[in-house]
């Protein structure tokens, strides 16, 4: 187990390590202990965040694009190095099993190499000229980065949210101001660590821990941060924005889902049930992207909810540094409840337990729920309509493929959707006709750093990951003139 010093400095800024007034403590979800103190920080330190980043901004976005790749490349090289530590770091903060930390580890890695890779040559794609309608003038487009850049990312997958913000960023030519998760700190302080060693120049990268009020906030509302792009609830999603508005500033949102699995009667019922279960219970369900609205052609109903509650009841939870525990603990006390709550509420609303909605009776320490099959969850319930982030499945037949499309897009969300089907031209059909960002067709969650993250509706505000990710964190500028 990792050993923490008593109080971790929380603020990193213009290359310099400081602690800060809040103390913020954290826990190991999986058996509630302590594991370290950080000093967080407050308005003031975001005051100097910014500035250093202002300053260090014109030498950054002026570095050529080639050694900026030099330098994400050199972080994808400090995280392999520590690629074991890192998975312990996850583990220990966020209680997720070991296998799950390593596939965040790797993702990471990936995902500043790709953006190395898309920052080589990016100074000779900058400008692109545009045809005109005249021989009196010409023009040109050119591609800029927007300014520095504040970035608060979520506790259910640390690390990876970050390498998905800071990554693109950088690349761009952004200077950035990173607030962590005050619940899961950890890796994000290992990583500004390997991104100081890397040499990347001061100011260029800074980061303050602190919570959401005292951080968070002020950072939204900076006058000299020229854009905020923020993963959390629909909820702080909002308060970012409307703080944003105050100064007109550049806003992605990352928020919620409540997507959906549609099971079509010619699917093979194996792989039906695993892409269920690794939908819903990954992370302990705790993912924007959790398919947790299952929808089952009712042929093949009963059948799937025989072998989906064999398949749930079988999940090994505990330790997760155990190499067979399958699913970890919620993150904290406050989750544990809330999911807890949610379970309570749709069973007095009339859904009906199959299997789960409460603490595992061999683990009485720990954020633990089982994982949980619910059915008949009525339509207008919280159960069904809204982001649990906890271990739970809602399934529900379906009587035509029309009813299953329409059940799937009923929802104030759509970031991903699942299809599994022996007809992959039926399913691609069905595919197109869901209102998600990402769907996938007989296959897990797997995500490429090449393709985008985000959704439609209440999803998501723009695009991260692939190129899309890197244009984020640029502004465009056209240059007229005219011929002599």
């Amino acid at each position: 187990m990792l050993n923490f010093p008593q109080n971790l400095a929380g603020v990193y800024i213009d290359g310099q390590w400081s602690h800060g007034p809040q103390a913020l403590t954290v826990v190991n979800p999986a058996s509630e202990q302590v594991l370290a103190h950080v000093d967080g920080a407050d308005e003031s330190a975001v005051d100097l965040a910014v500035a250093a980043a202002q300053r260090a901004f014109g030498g950054w976005s002026g570095t050529p694009s080639v050694v900026r790749a030099g330098y994400l490349r050199a972080i994808a090289e400090g995280v392999q190095a520590r690629r074991e530590r890192l998975i312990q770091l996850q583990a220990c903060n966020n209680g997720k099993p070991l296998f799950e930390a390593g596939i965040d580890v790797d993702d990471v890695i990936a995902t500043f190499n790709y953006y190395a890779t898309l920052a080589d040559g990016l100074d000779e794609r900058q400008d692109t000229s545009v045809p005109l309608p005249t021989d009196e003038f010409s023009a040109r487009v050119r591609r800029e980065p927007c300014g520095v850049v504040g970035l608060i990312v979520p506790w259910n997958f640390p690390m990876v949210t970050t390498a998905w913000k800071v990554a693109p960023a950088l690349a761009a030519g952004c200077c950035v101001v990173l607030k962590p998760s005050e619940v899961t700190p950890l890796a994000e302080l290992e990583l500004a660590a390997i991104i100081a060693e890397c040499g990347v120049p001061q100011g260029v990268f800074n980061l303050v821990c602190g919570t959401g009020l005292a951080v968070g906030a002020p950072m939204a509302a900076h006058r000299r941060i020229a854009k905020v792009s923020f993963t959390g609830s629909n909820a702080v999603g909002v308060q970012v924005m409307q703080r944003a508005a105050e100064t007109v500033k550049g806003v992605s949102l990352e928020l919620g889902g409540k997507s959906a699995l549609l099971v079509l009667e010619d699917a093979d019922l194996d792989l039906a049930v695993e892409l269920a279960s690794g939908g819903g219970y990954f992370n302990a369900g705790q993912m924007c992207s959790a398919t947790s609205r299952v929808l089952v052609a009712r042929p093949l109903y009963n059948e799937f909810l025989q072998r989906l509650k064999a398949r749930a009841e079988a999940i090994v939870q505990g330790d997760p540094f155990e190499p067979g525990t399958e699913m970890g603990a919620l993150v904290n006390r406050a989750q544990y409840q809330r999911v807890l709550g949610h379970i309570q509420a749709g069973l007095a609303a009339g859904a009906v337990l199959v299997t789960g909605g409460a603490r595992p009776a061999a683990l009485p320490v720990g954020y633990f729920v089982q994982p949980t099959v619910l059915t008949d969850v009525p339509l207008d319930s919280a159960l069904w309509n809204e982001e649990i982030f906890g271990p739970v499945l809602c399934v529900r037949p379906f009587d035509s493929e029309a009813e299953a499309i329409e059940l799937a897009n009923d929802s104030d969300f759509g970031l991903v959707a699942s299809v599994v089907s022996a007809d992959t031209v039926r399913a691609e059909t069905v595919a197109n006709a869901l209102q998600a960002g990402l769907v996938w067709i007989n296959a897990p969650q797997v995500i490429f750093p090449q393709t985008a993250w985000g959704g439609y509706k209440q999803s998501s505000l723009g695009r991260e990951l692939g190129p899309w990710g890197l244009q984020a964190f640029q502004e465009i500028k056209h240059v007229v003139r005219a011929s002599l």
